[in-house]
This record gives structure tokens, sequence and C-alpha cells, in this order.
């Protein structure tokens, strides 16, 4: 993912504030340590939050959530995955209106097969509702394979670039041609919303899996 110097001596920071002190640090605390305002702080945060590699619960001052995996954890640590096993017993197939079915013979399976998670993938936090048609609700992680390039119909994390600004959008991506010239259509599921039109589109990785929790469990987003 790319950063600005600043961008980048900030995810240092907040990386190195949580491995030191298991919280995030508060947006005086920031500023402090960057010797700037806390406005100037906030700007910077925001654009991280726009790239996908922070996340904020609004309205608490320690909620800052690192989603870029180069700056999660120890930063003296290796940043090679572990590899770990994460069996789950599955008891049965069940549908609407009936109960589970019995098994004599339990299946299980990995959740990290399920969810691949290594140094090609990364998780981001869905926020807004124009996936909704795929299921991918507000609040959700997506997990992304880190590609640059993609197929039509791919779901992508994909960076517009127009004439004064960048964009970071989560859509289904087009590829086609009007008046003879090659342009993008990034396509929402939501009905609601209408699609983006673009001759500069930069894939920054494909979804390949989404993760929910649902209120009330420990980790789950508050909106």
């Amino acid at each position: 993912m790319y950063y600005t110097d600043r961008q980048m001596e900030i995810m240092e920071f907040l990386q190195q504030f949580l491995n030191e002190r298991k919280t995030s640090p508060t947006l005086e605390e920031v500023a402090q340590a960057f010797g700037v305002t806390k406005v100037t702080i906030h700007g910077h945060l925001k654009g991280l939050e726009e790239r996908g590699a922070i996340f904020r619960t609004p309205h608490i001052s320690r909620a800052i959530e690192i989603l870029d995996p180069e700056y999660q954890g120890n930063p003296m640590a290796s940043h090679e995955p572990a590899s770990a096993e994460l069996p789950v017993q599955v008891l049965g197939r069940i549908a609407a209106g009936e109960p589970i079915e019995a098994v004599e013979s339990p299946e299980h399976v990995d959740l990290a097969d399920l969810l691949p998670m290594g140094k090609d993938h990364y998780a981001l936090r869905v926020r807004g509702t124009s996936m909704i048609g795929d299921g991918i609700h507000d609040g959700d992680l997506v997990i992304v394979e880190h590609r640059d390039q993609a197929v039509d119909g791919e779901m992508v994390v994909a960076i517009v670039h127009g004439a004064d600004m960048e964009e970071a959008t989560l859509k289904k991506i087009y590829f086609e041609s009007r008046d003879g010239e090659p342009i993008v259509r990034l396509q929402p599921s939501n009905p609601e919303m209408d699609p983006i039109f673009a001759r500069e589109v930069e894939v920054r990785g494909v979804v390949v899996g989404v993760v929910r929790r649902y209120p009330g469990w420990p980790g789950s987003p508050k909106n």
C-alpha cells in the first residue's frame, strides 16, 4: 500500500504505540508526538482511513485499529505469517425451519483455509452499502488478495485517479470502451447507487472473502 512520508511515519508511530502500550493513542498524543495540531493529525488519519490502512470507531478516544498487515504486531518481529490451524467442527446441515442434521462422523474445517491470510492477503473494513447486493454490509471485513490486475466481474479494491483527487473504492470491475476509447466501469451492487466510469483506475487487490461479527460479539464494529 502506498503512503506519503508523513503517513508512513504515523503508521510506524501507531504500530510502536500499540505494541508498547497495548492500546491506541489519542488524537492529542499523536499530535504531540509530531509537534503539530490535532486538526493536522485528524486530516492525516482521515486519509489513512480512506486508504483502508486504519479503522477508527467514532466518538471513542482510543479506538484506532490498524488494518494494514505490514504495520500490525511487533515492528521488530518478522512479517512472515505464522502457520496456525483453526479447526471448527461441522455438525451437519440446516435449512430454514428444519432441525440440525445428526452426523455420526463429524466433519472438521480449517478456518485458515477458508480465510487465507498471509503476505499476499490483507483485510479492509467496509464503510457504506455500495456492495450490499453481494452480501457485504457496512462494518464487514473483506479479505483481499493483493493483485494489480483483475478480470471482468471481479470485486476489487480500486484507486480512481481524477484531476485533483484519488478515491479508493470497493466495486466490481468491468473493462469497456466508449467512443472507441477504453474505459473502466466500477459497478456497485446496490441498485440505488450509480456506477463509476473512469479512464485511470489502479487495482490494489481482489476480494476473496468476507467476515462479519454480529452485534453483541466482542470486537464487533459500532455504527
